[in-house]
């Protein structure tokens, strides 16, 4: 049980920092892009040190599922660990939603680019995150002296660059809390797809790579 409610609270608490930092910069433009990429890069960050330990730090429904993928982790685990991820979402949502009601996003993800765009995008975006995440773990858990610096780095990197076309989702949890409570689910099925598609492809990458190393059962 522990794990779960690690998962809860670990990505209760990015989604709502990274959203809120959206939000409070859409309302008063304090914040500045570059303040929201960094705030979404140090939440990550941390939460890992916090959590790493007891669930993994996975946050993020296409993490667990490539992990599951990559046989670090097993696949009965995946839809306990969603949902955990899921609601920790959801349940930031509604928090950002009670501070500020006249926000109409909530820091959702809509994309200001067309469609196909933004799915080739969040897959890559993805797929550069996992290729990190696999790389720097230990077995399923995102542990390591170095395992927060990085993931939280390039978690920071790519909301830098690509926050201003897709909002650099990354993750469908991420994505599904504020368009559930907002209302915007127009484009929720791609910031669903992509990641996982994208996380599930740099496993088979770190495969061609570093052959059954990669993959090294623990679970």
């Amino acid at each position: 049980m522990k794990n779960y409610i690690a998962e809860f609270l670990g990505t209760f608490t990015m989604v709502f920092c990274g959203t809120a930092a959206m939000v409070v910069n859409d309302i008063t433009g304090v914040i500045t892009h570059p303040g929201v990429a960094i705030t979404w890069g140090l939440v990550v960050m941390g939460m890992i040190y916090a959590f790493a330990e007891i669930s993994g730090a996975h946050f993020n429904p296409a993490v667990t599922i490539a992990f599951s993928y990559a046989k670090k982790f097993p696949w009965k685990e995946v839809p306990k660990y969603i949902l955990a991820q899921c609601l920790g979402a959801i349940c930031a949502s509604l928090l950002v939603y009670m501070f500020w009601p006249e926000s109409e996003t909530l820091g959702a993800t809509i994309p200001t680019i067309i469609a196909w765009k933004a799915f080739i995008l969040e897959f890559l975006l993805t797929f550069f995150l996992m290729l990190v995440i696999i790389n720097v773990s230990t077995g399923s858990k995102e542990t390591g002296t170095m395992a927060g610096i990085a993931i939280g780095g390039i978690v920071l990197l790519e909301a830098m660059f690509a926050g201003p076309m897709t909002k650099a989702s990354m993750n469908p949890a991420r994505s599904i809390g504020p368009a559930l409570v907002s209302g915007n689910l127009a484009d929720l099925w791609l910031y669903i797809a992509a990641p996982i598609l994208g996380a599930l492809f740099a496993v088979v990458c770190c495969i061609l790579v570093k052959g059954k190393n990669c993959c090294d059962t623990d679970c």
